[in-house]
């Protein structure tokens, strides 16, 4: 049993959980501010609980929010009076209120249903007619006399009721009474002629056992329409959308007339719509749900506006309420999202894609396309036609900046209220083709035969119509010339010598190859042009004289010239060259020869040069050189032996003997080249900076060397014993000059004496060795030795050393 009773406690808790959120109560009127209505139980053991009023009706504010305490899992929820709680069922004798409970994911929704009790021991005065302005009510100036105007509500039974205030005339016509049942009943007299007027009545109840209550009722008197009920408007349409919640305002009617109160005459019973009785404002009373209710989608109202106290006086208006669909979702296009490309040569109207698009809240609705450019922003090359985007211009990516990637954004726009777009990007890549081969122009150039390798012969320049158009690479096809083209900016460089003798020019075909112009980076062309490269003739052989050696013998008369030779020369290896220039270099003593052209002549006009009586020899030099306007110019040298005999009266005749070098021997050819050198710029700095430290560290290396020798000196010579001589005795007299006499050794000195003539730079005392003496003398000085004698010139210093 002790096991039993939880179960049966959880048990109840859960259907008090299921079945406690609807309950039925009975409240006295006599219950006040803070009393308790009723307290309820909840289950709830895993979660925080909630417990909300959402709504009271009628409307009022005589309940406090539901409290929910919380003991042992279980929650406890009560319901009270605010501090406004004024029940009263002769007013009120009915109120719904709704609560809601949250336990976790669970939400329960109950009612609350309170009936106010009338209290037989709580008579008092109630409504408006016991409050301090006290009740008012209007009537016309044409009610008829002694019919009822107002009835009270009587607070109990056996109630009496008294009007206290007077009624004097002329204000009033007559005396307004009241009887036993609370009704208020108009003067006998009537109310002609009264309008405007505000008549006050103070009224007393009383009820049994001495209790009393006391009231005031205004009468309004109001004077008599001079129009009849009209609308001035027409019939009209009214559109709203079907998201209004109920209660939401839908339209206003206003009709002319005096005290005019509106009511819908059809359809009757109108479930979707309501008018206010006296504001004339149409009002919604349920939920406009198309889908759920098709009906809902148009309603013709009939509205009757009547005078409240001539309800015979009446005006009919009939209008039309259309419920419009609401757009709650934009439409929906597939592809969401364009990405593509397309190649530069695609033709104008090519399909780029063709977009889908629909519309949840209409399906069959017609929507709306457009085409908005983002980058660049006012692009031509595409286009939109309904849904399909296609190619507007000719595409082309061979002009800078003319490639791109066009950014748009295609807008698709419904036609529902309110307006609702989908916005779906787009993004299209122009992609290269590589369309053009490129070409060059063929060129000559012209190199020197005696170009060094590496030199710049010059440019093929290539051209390419395809963007980018520089992206060219250039190389040459076959052969063996010493030629070489720069892969990437088209220079033509020499790679080896040349000789113009051996070919004059050369043909280069130069191949261009495109790259990095097509999407495909595998995708070339190419092109080409021959370049024509011509060998400029530099002189680089010598001429060579035939014979280079001549021996002549000439007998020549006085006062007479004479031709010798002729200096045949010529260049081998170029037999067109035929222009020299021919000079005597050497043995032209008393310049007797001279050469005109090639030719050598003797010249005996000479004067003042005596004629020589017998033959002389010349060897002449003569420097052939080239003539002509290609350098450098190169030369040889001719050697003609030239034998000039006399001619005197036994000479029979003028003769030239003529003997030549034999073409079996070989005489000795002598070339003169003058050849210098030109060291380059970073050489002659390199070499003159080397000679400056090579200087600098000479010179330290000779200061180094002197004082080092000046320190031995300074060794060497401490103290010796000088030897003076002051006079030389013998039998010859003085000696005035130099004699230089060989130095005799001393018999007597011993063998470390002798040893002395090979200095090994130690100083040495003068005691040690008494055999000689060393002489200090400012004047001539003589040495003595055994023998002989040796004079040294005055007015010099000298250090002797043994």
């Amino acid at each position: 049993m002790v096991l039993l009773r939880p179960l049966v406690l959880l048990l109840a808790l859960l259907v008090s959980d299921l079945y406690c959120l609807s309950w039925f109560i009975d409240v006295s009127e006599s219950q006040g501010p803070g009393a308790t209505l009723k307290s309820f139980s909840f289950n709830c053991s895993s979660y925080i609980a909630t417990l909300e009023l959402l709504h009271v009706q009628p409307p009022t504010t005589f309940f406090n929010p539901p409290s929910l305490t919380r003991w042992q899992g279980t929650y406890v929820g009560k319901m009270t009076l605010s501090s406004s709680a004024r029940l009263d069922a002769l007013t009120v004798n009915h109120y719904e209120l709704q609560l809601r409970f949250t336990c976790g994911n669970h939400v329960t929704e109950g009612r609350l249903s309170v009936d106010v009790q009338r209290d037989p021991n709580r008579d008092q005065c109630a409504g408006r007619f016991a409050s301090p302005a006290g009740e008012i009510i209007q009537v016309q100036e044409t009610v008829t006399p002694g019919t009822p105007l107002y009835t009270l509500l009587l607070p109990g039974q056996g109630a009496q009721m008294n009007i206290t205030s007077a009624q004097d005339p002329p204000y009033f016509p007559g005396p307004f009474s009241i009887d036993g049942q609370g009704q208020l009943w108009a003067p006998s007299q009537g109310l002609k002629g009264q309008a405007q007027k505000v008549f006050q009545l103070q009224i007393l109840m009383t009820f049994g056992q001495g209790r009393s209550c006391r009231g005031m009722l205004t009468v309004k008197v109001l004077p008599v329409p001079s129009s009849q009920v009209s609308f001035p408007q027409q019939a009209q349409n009214i559109t709203i959308p079907e998201n209004l919640v109920p209660g939401s305002k839908v339209a206003q009617v206003h009709a002319q007339g005096f005290d005019v109160r509106y009511e819908i005459v059809s359809p009757v019973p109108c479930r979707l719509f309501s008018i206010g009785r006296v504001d004339g404002v149409v009002r919604t009373t349920a939920p406009l749900e198309l889908e759920q209710d098709p009906d809902a989608a148009v309603t013709r109202l009939r509205v009757k506006a009547f005078e409240r106290l001539r309800p015979w006086d009446s005006a009919e208006l009939d209008f039309r309420v259309d419920v419009q669909s609401v757009n709650r979702w934009p439409p929906r296009c597939l592809p969401a999202l364009l990405v593509t490309q397309i190649p530069e040569t695609t033709l104008v109207g090519t399909v780029v894609n063709t977009f889908t698009c629909t519309d949840p809240d209409s399906p069959g609705s017609t929507l709306d396309y457009q085409l908005l450019f983002h980058s660049p922003a006012s692009a031509s090359s595409l286009c939109l036609r309904d849904r399909v985007l296609e190619v507007n211009d000719t595409l082309d990516c061979d002009v800078p900046g003319a490639c791109l990637q066009h950014t748009a954004s295609i807008l698709v726009l419904d036609s529902g209220q309110p307006l609702m777009a989908t916005e779906v990007p787009v993004l299209v890549i122009v992609t290269p083709v590589n369309e053009f081969s490129p070409t060059c122009v063929s060129r000559t150039f012209r190199v020197r035969e005696d170009a060094r390798p590496h030199t710049l012969l010059g440019s093929v320049v290539g051209t390419d119509l395809d963007y980018p158009h520089d992206s060219i690479e250039y190389s040459t096809s076959g052969g063996s010339a010493p030629f070489a083209v720069d892969r990437l900016n088209g220079e033509v460089h020499l790679l080896g010598p040349l000789d113009y003798e051996l070919q004059k020019s050369y043909r280069l075909t130069v191949l261009l190859t495109d790259h990095s112009q097509d999407q495909d980076p595998t995708c070339h062309r190419s092109g080409s042009c021959t370049i024509t490269i011509e060998v400029e003739d530099v002189n680089d052989h010598a001429p060579e004289c035939e014979p280079p050696f001549q021996e002549l013998t000439v007998y020549a008369h006085l006062g007479r010239s004479l031709e010798v030779t002729t200096v045949s020369c010529r260049v081998a290896q170029e037999p067109q060259r035929l222009a020299f220039s021919y000079r005597i270099v050497g043995g032209n003593s008393q310049s007797r020869f001279s050469v005109q052209g090639a030719v050598l002549v003797h010249n005996d006009l000479m004067l003042g040069s005596p004629w020589p009586k017998q033959p002389h020899t010349y060897e002449l030099l003569i420097r052939v050189a080239d003539a002509g306007p290609s350098a450098p110019h190169l030369s040889t040298t001719a050697t003609v032996i030239v034998h000039i005999v006399p001619w005197r009266a036994s000479t029979g005749a003028t003769s030239t003997h003529r003997t030549t070098v034999p073409s079996r021997m070989t005489p000795l050819l002598v070339t003169d080249t003058e050849v210098f050198w030109q060291p380059e710029p970073w050489f002659v700095v390199v070499l003159t900076v080397t000679g400056a430290l090579l200087l600098l560290g000479l010179g330290w290396f000779l200061s180094w060397l002197l004082r080092r020798l000046t320190q031995v000196l300074q060794t060497s010579s401490k103290p010796t014993q000088a030897l003076l001589l002051n006079s030389i005795q013998g039998t010859k007299g003085s000696i005035q000059g130099f004699v230089e006499a060989p130095r005799m050794e001393t018999p007597q000195a011993p063998s470390s004496v002798t040893s002395l003539h090979h200095f090994d730079g130690r100083a040495q005392d003068s005691r040690e060795f008494p055999f000689f003496q060393t002489i200090l003398h400012l004047g001539p000085l003589s040495l003595q030795t055994s023998s002989q004698y040796l004079c040294l010139p005055p007015d010099i210093h000298y250090l002797l050393f043994p």
